[in-house]
């Protein structure tokens, strides 16, 4: 059994499912693979019992009464980093881009298959430096600095707010300083499967962390898009370690 928590105590995940056996049999199957599961079944709920509990992550449906998930997301987001995975039966791009552009990390299509859904869990909380790996301190990008211990960003010497989705597009941009990272590289890195030639997400993705770090995609001085191949960091952004004492 996987440990995904930072401690002995187990990982806390809350669930936000409005059906109530798929909620059940999800939180049971959860359960015996080492976490600590709650379970929410309104969406205007969901919002105040996150932002008051603080779940080191959250599986979220759609379709639910009171707001849907993609409300409570965007409700969430300006003050909740942790990561958000969001179930839908809705095979529809629009439904599932959207999820992703307000800031949810990964979804999974119903009828959810347990194994399928752990491991997607498994490789979000891996991200965000709950798998058990010791990250790097820190680097720094000219005058960007990504602390890796904090999973914090600043520009300038200013903080800036990126999820989590976000904070690992930008490391691993980081870590191939000068090399274009293809959009292929990218989709296997960050959600675990390969990429179909369409999906826009990660485009979209770059665009809001521009528009975080205050780049102009016009005259990029961080991220550049080189057509047809990918993206990487400015070859004029120079990336050196930070010593962890």
């Amino acid at each position: 059994m996987d440990n995904y928590s930072l401690s002995t105590t187990p990982c806390r995940l809350l669930l936000v499912e409005d059906d109530l056996e798929l909620a059940n049999l999800v939180q049971e199957y959860l359960a015996k693979n080492g976490f600590d599961v709650s379970t929410i079944h309104d969406g205007n709920e969901a919002v105040e019992v996150i932002r008051k509990t603080v779940p080191n992550l959250v599986i979220l449906d759609v379709m639910l009464p009171g707001i849907s998930g993609i409300e409570v997301c965007r409700q969430l987001r300006p003050g909740y980093s942790g990561p958000i995975l969001m179930l839908t039966a809705l095979d529809e791009d629009m439904d599932q881009m959207l999820g992703l552009e307000l800031g949810a990390d990964d979804y999974v299509i119903k009828p959810v298959k347990p194994r399928l859904l752990l491991s997607r869990l498994r490789a979000l909380l891996r991200r965000v430096g709950q798998g058990g790996a010791t990250p790097k301190p820190g680097l720094i990008a000219d005058h960007l600095m990504i602390d890796l211990k904090s999973r914090t960003v600043s520009l300038a010497g200013e903080l800036i707010s990126l999820t989590t989705a976000e904070f690992d597009l930008l490391l691993l941009l980081a870590k191939h300083a000068t090399a274009v990272v293809s959009r292929e590289t990218i989709v296997q890195s960050l959600r675990g499967f390969d990429y179909d030639g369409l999906d826009r997400s990660i485009d979209r993705r770059i665009s809001r962390l521009r528009k975080k770090l205050n780049d102009d995609s016009a005259e990029p001085f961080i991220i550049k898009t080189v057509r047809g191949k990918g993206y990487l960091l400015c070859q004029n952004t120079t990336i050196v370690r930070v010593d962890s004492e």
